[in-house]
């Protein structure tokens, strides 16, 4: 009875598959930290949208969005409003704590 009320669970992907589906332009990373942390660093391509002003009706829908933040809590609320929109989304598990422990490469602004 109450299951209606439950919020859809995101998806999660680990960074690796995030990073590869990335490059293969099948989805579109969306970083939704604010700007200063985007500066000190992020994923090269990456979309900035910080979840502050998140507007997720501006962010493109040709592809499944992938949010990433430092930790992936912010990005997984982001990924919550995005399906509460009907958008095809999921979020990187760990954020960018998980992608830099991985080597895999960031971007200085």
């Amino acid at each position: 009875m109450f299951g209606f009320f439950k919020s859809q669970k995101v998806q999660e992907l680990n960074c690796a598959a995030a990073l590869e589906q990335a490059r293969r332009k099948e989805v579109h990373l969306v970083d939704v930290r604010e700007r200063g942390e985007w500066e000190q660093g992020h994923v090269a391509g990456c979309l900035s949208a910080p979840l502050s002003g998140l507007d997720v009706s501006q962010l493109p829908t040709d592809r499944p969005l992938v949010f990433l933040c430092l930790s992936g809590r912010r990005s997984a609320s982001a990924a919550r409003q995005a399906l509460a929109q009907g958008l095809r989304c999921s979020n990187v598990a760990g954020g960018l704590t998980a992608w830099r422990s991985a080597g895999l490469p960031m971007r200085i602004a």
